[in-house]
């Protein structure tokens, strides 16, 4: 009896060491993964630099504030393209449950058309915006609209793996809304 409670025990340590995940493979990440993740160390690096300026220093580092602003800005819409690629964008999945698959195949249509209509007039929009605006970031001598070009590329990546998703929803016939519901 405690033989067999020993190795059900070692199992659970090491099913506790060793969690169900895939070991890394770089392959199944894209350029926008790695873009967004060194935005984002460049954010870390430049938070601690503020913090650090300020209270250590005691005397902080005027630009840190700003530049961390519009690394966040980047890191959420260089980053987004991220969650449209796996389709993990918050949505509401509770009418799927309960409709005809017909009709959650349609939705599930409509709302990739949404969505690829939605990025393409984002893109449009900040293009047009990033045009018009001529001032520089208050902090630094940088045009504001070089960041709104970086949320333009962002809005872009979107739609282009808004398109991919749709493409990729269609040829299959399904969405990861309607597939792996066993529960109908």
């Amino acid at each position: 009896m405690t033989e067999q409670r020993q190795s059900h025990d070692s199992e659970a340590l090491e099913a506790l060491a060793a969690p169900d995940e895939a070991p890394f493979d770089p392959r199944d990440y894209r350029i926008e993964d790695y873009v967004t993740l060194g935005i984002f160390w460049v954010l870390a690096l430049d938070v601690f630099l503020q913090f650090f300026s300020r209270y250590v220093l005691g005397d902080s580092v005027a630009w840190t504030e700003e530049m961390a602003r519009y690394l966040l800005i980047l890191v959420c819409f260089i980053g987004g393209s991220m969650a449209v690629r796996r389709n993990s964008h918050i949505m509401v999945e509770f009418f799927y449950r309960y409709m005809p698959p017909a009709m959650g195949r349609l939705l599930s249509t409509f709302v990739d058309l949404a969505r690829i209509v939605f990025f393409a007039a984002a893109a449009w929009i900040t293009y047009g915006l990033a045009g018009r605006t001529h001032s520089m970031m208050v902090s630094v001598d940088i045009p504001k609209s070089y960041l709104y070009y970086a949320v333009m590329a962002g809005f872009l990546l979107m739609l282009l793996r808004a398109v991919q998703v749709a493409m990729r929803h269609w040829r299959d016939g399904t969405s990861e809304l309607l597939a792996g519901d066993d529960d109908r």
